[in-house]
């Protein structure tokens, strides 16, 4: 069984952004899509909704940010 870093997605009142992404990055996305959902039993994601976790993810566990973070908002 493969460990992925994210986990199922969760359904969240989404606001519109727009971007262009290269087309390999739009592949990847698309495979990681397959194999999250073969992971978790669920019906394969539209690989965009996987780019707010991802994102999400790489914040929550990026330790220079949170140093970076609490150093300028004191909290």
């Amino acid at each position: 069984m493969t460990k992925l870093k994210l986990g199922p997605i969760v359904d969240d009142k989404p606001i519109k952004v727009s971007l262009e992404l290269p087309a390999s990055l739009h592949r990847d996305l698309i495979a990681y899509a397959d194999v999250l959902a073969r992971e978790t039993g669920q019906p394969a994601t539209d690989p965009v909704k996987l780019i707010a976790p991802m994102l999400v993810r790489f914040i929550s566990t990026d330790r220079g940010f949170a140093r970076a973070r609490k150093g300028v908002t004191g909290v």
